[in-house]
């Protein structure tokens, strides 16, 4: 059997750009980081920085 890791850039995204990776709406998406707000950290103008993200994806898995 022969898996496949689906390669998933780090860098900065929007919260849209995150919540259509997960296939959620930004509502959703805001409700699941909402637990996690402390660790993560708010928002830089429209953008969750390169370190948020890689928190994102830790807490709430890859995307995908």
């Amino acid at each position: 059997m022969r898996t496949t890791m689906k390669q998933i850039d780090i860098r900065p995204y929007t919260q849209g750009e995150l919540a259509a990776m997960y296939g959620v709406s930004t509502k959703t998406l805001r409700n699941w980081i909402l637990p996690h707000q402390e660790t993560i950290g708010k928002r830089v103008g429209r953008l969750y920085t390169t370190k948020q993200v890689e928190l994102i994806f830790d807490k709430l898995g890859i995307p995908g």
